[in-house]
């Protein structure tokens, strides 16, 4: 049976180019109102407080990993006690390019990883949205062990320490991802595999996209009514069934057409089209354009991230 958060990991071509190393002492306060990329916090000493107007107040202690794929309005703040006139605006950079929030000479009670992420897929904004609006993972031991090479590569300055960085946390991104333990907090792929009923529908789309599915079909693998499913699926994942097919058709239709390994009408019977009229008339009415048009524009395209420079580190 295929493997739905691998597949969806994969399509994003997830990455984390951008972090800083951030160290607090004392009372401290930082505000985000928005950011254009996931962004994510690894603790590796002490702890930290995060909110945002969703998901409420998470405390997040040293080993703890949190990804916010769609950053909007969120605040962290110290363990200690803060006010409003601890805000931090600008914070210090000390030498060998730490950044200081909080007192600049206290003690340091706090150390994190953060930055931002990159989904390099164009369908990024439609395949993020299948995820938690927040994710945090607690006790993994494997996330322990990279964080625990995380802070070593952090605290010294050997060679090539930015290439392992990168790499570590793309690791730990996908990691991330796949081991959450707090599905259930909000719509997504996450919360609708955790459903051991709608996992079976959610799996069967991804084994054979290039069935011609149905509402009634899916609810029967699931062992469920088709009005019970529906509504379901819908609550879970934060789209209709039918809907969700569609977009993972039209993401594994693009993934194809920019690789240019299979015709048009290969490709329309892969994703689950009769024919390639057919599929070229939802594919235009979807994307905007043919998929002939779309495939020559992303050979055309030159290769980039598409991210901008990472400025700054949590202010």
């Amino acid at each position: 049976m295929a493997d739905p958060l691998a597949q969806i990991v994969g399509l994003l071509q997830p990455g984390a180019p951008f972090s800083k190393s951030v160290t607090g002492s004392g009372p401290w306060r930082v505000r985000r109102t928005q950011s254009p990329n996931p962004y994510y916090v690894a603790v590796l000493e002490g702890s930290l407080r995060y909110r945002d107007h969703q998901n409420g107040e998470v405390i997040v202690n040293a080993g703890d990993f949190i990804l916010i794929p769609s950053a909007q309005d969120f605040m962290m703040w110290s363990e200690a006690p803060s006010k409003d006139t601890d805000m931090v605006v600008n914070p210090v950079i000390l030498p060998g390019g730490v950044y200081r929030v909080g007192s600049v000479d206290g003690p340091v009670d706090m150390r994190a990883l953060v930055g931002y992420c990159i989904f390099q897929s164009e369908d990024a904004t439609l395949l993020s949205s299948l995820l938690p609006k927040l994710v945090v993972v607690r006790g993994e031991h494997r996330l322990a062990m990279l964080m625990q090479l995380l802070g070593e590569e952090v605290r010294e300055s050997k060679p090539a320490r930015e290439v392992v960085l990168q790499h570590l946390l793309e690791v730990l991104l996908i990691e991330a991802l796949r081991t959450t333990s707090e599905p259930g907090s909000s719509p997504g792929l996450l919360r609708g595999l955790s459903d051991e009923r709608l996992a079976v529908a959610i799996r069967s789309i991804h084994a054979r996209p290039d069935h011609g599915w149905t509402v009634a079909e899916l609810a029967r693998a699931s062992a469920m009514s088709r009005s019970g499913f529906h509504e379901r699926f819908s609550s879970a994942v934060g789209m209709a069934p039918m809907e969700y097919l569609t977009a993972w058709r039209l993401a594994l239709a693009k993934d194809l057409l920019r690789k240019r390994e299979a015709s048009v009408g290969e490709i329309a019977r892969r994703v689950g089209y009769r024919s390639a009229s057919a599929f070229s008339v939802a594919f235009t009415r979807d994307v905007g354009v043919s998929p002939a048009r779309y495939a020559h524009e992303a050979a055309a395209a030159l290769p980039g991230t598409g991210a901008e420079e990472f400025e700054g580190a949590i202010a």
